[in-house]
């Protein structure tokens, strides 16, 4: 947690509040260097919920900043990234009414689909929002608030996501950003602003909702009070959502794709071009700079295939080679494909299976479901021979790299850099200070350097085979459970 021996500085911090836990970097602007770090967890219930106490954010933020001593209160300016989608109900003394709603929380898959038929079918929603509402979105989870828990809705009295929230504490003001409130369901991607068509066919007041603060722009400073490490009157960046930031902080390029293998799986690349993909797999998001990140996403993926080897009382990396089992990992609802329902599905299954084909056949059925996407997310001009970065917590395991090599004939590369969406925020704050496109200071700071792994034959055999049990499974895999 100590400070590097000398830096050029100016400092930054960059923050990543995930899932399951924040985690902090000091960065020297000038260099990239990561000077001092820190993480605390916070809870995250289990089951068919998906939920956490929005407090429990600021606390961690706050023991991360402390574990990074002095260098945190040198720090000239701070960007929070945060996990996208999350429903966030402030009452009138800015409390939390209720826990967070979290994105692979699953209980709006209702609500989803009827939001879809009343604005008029999935092209209406692409056209207008850039994507089609999964239970994912937060105008979903809106949806489901207002029908089953009435007097949270009525209690609220501001609604944020997850990095606003965190935002807002910082510096007492409500803005958010184009690339997280681009994954809300209630923000038009054409005009750029608030629809308020959307927002009264859900029954939510704009009022209710922060400024959408422009890229580049200085969203306020840091309060004084709180216990926070910082000096009063540290810049504060707009911060965007996770994705936007992983992608500042590898220096995206148009047609570069991106393979995040974290709690969920995701796949994206900055196009140029917005997004509308009816059909729902591609989210049209916005990125936090300008452009655009079409992205597709699965809510299986690490924790998924960590299940299996669980079960199967496996090492991670204990893979075989060959059989013909076929396992598709959707353990608590799927949303690529868009599968709310379901469970996982085990096909193949005979005697002389061995637990380690059966892990593998859980790494590729994850896969699976990412590169299904890919060709959706790159614009049809894109160069197929470019590298696919390889991100996210699973991305240096061997058997994820392989099972990628495999399944996708492509080289894939992996940086060095570890915590790209903490970096990524530090880039946008250190955009701040010098007036900088982040991720042109990320590419300065030679953020995607790494190990460039050849490509290999596509497994064309183990690809079609999982697509046919995808396929035959389909009416029993979007079967509501009883009582729906």
């Amino acid at each position: 947690m100590s400070s590097a021996p000398t830096t050029q500085g100016p400092l930054v911090v960059g923050v990543d509040s995930s899932t399951q836990s924040t985690k902090v970097l000091v960065v020297d602007a000038p260099t990239g260097r990561v000077v001092a770090r820190g993480q605390a967890r916070h809870r995250v219930s289990t089951g068919e919920r998906r939920e956490s106490d929005p407090q429990e954010w600021w606390d961690a933020l706050c023991t991360a900043l402390e574990q990074c001593g002095q260098a945190a209160r040198e720090a000239s300016a701070v960007s929070i990234g945060g996990q996208q989608h999350g429903l966030v109900t402030l009452g009138k003394d800015g409390s939390p009414v209720r826990p967070a709603l979290l994105w692979n929380d699953v209980r709006s898959a209702l609500q989803a689909r009827s939001l879809v038929e009343r604005l008029g079918g999935a092209k209406v929603w692409a056209d207008r929002v850039g994507s089609v509402p999964g239970p994912s979105f937060t105008v979903t989870k809106w949806a489901w608030l207002t029908e089953h828990e009435p007097a949270s809705a009525r209690a609220t009295t501001a609604v944020r996501l997850p990095h606003d929230y965190l935002t807002e504490r910082l510096t007492g003001l409500a803005t958010t950003d184009r690339g997280d409130v681009s994954g809300t369901g209630w923000w038009a991607s054409g005009p750029e602003r608030y629809d308020e068509g959307i927002l009264d066919m859900v029954g939510l007041d704009p009022a209710l909702l922060p400024r959408v603060a422009r890229p580049g722009e200085t969203v306020g400073t840091v309060r004084g009070g709180g216990g926070l490490p910082f000096s009063k009157g540290t810049l504060v960046a707009p911060g965007t959502g996770d994705n936007a930031a992983a992608a500042l902080g590898l220096g995206l390029r148009p047609g570069t794709p991106v393979l995040s293998l974290g709690t969920s799986g995701t796949v994206y690349a900055v196009s140029e071009r917005r997004p509308a993909d009816p059909t729902g797999t591609v989210a049209g998001f916005a990125d936090a700079r300008g452009a655009w990140l079409p992205l597709a996403c699965t809510l299986n993926c690490t924790q998924a295939v960590d299940r299996v080897a669980e079960l199967l009382h496996l090492n991670r990396e204990a893979v075989d080679p060959g059989g013909s089992v076929t396992l598709l990992p959707y353990l608590d609802g799927e949303r690529t494909p868009n599968l709310p329902h379901s469970s996982g599905v085990l096909h193949g299954l005979r005697h002389d299976t061995t637990p380690g084909q059966l892990l593998q056949a859980a790494y590729d059925g994850a896969v699976h479901s990412l590169l299904g996407a890919l060709d959706l997310v790159l614009d049809a001009d894109a160069d197929r021979s470019t590298p696919l970065l390889l991100i996210g917590g699973g991305a240096r395991g061997t058997a994820w790299q392989h099972t990628v090599q495999r399944l996708s004939g492509r080289p894939v590369q992996v940086p060095e850099a570890q915590e790209l969406v903490a970096l990524g925020a530090a880039a946008q704050a250190a955009g701040l200070l010098t007036e900088e496109d982040p991720s042109a200071i990320a590419r300065r700071w030679d953020t995607a350097r790494g190990p460039v792994l050849d490509p290999v034959e596509r497994d064309e055999a183990a690809l079609s085979r999982i697509s046919g049990v995808l396929s035959d499974a389909a009416p029993l895999l979007d079967r509501a459970p009883h009582g729906e």
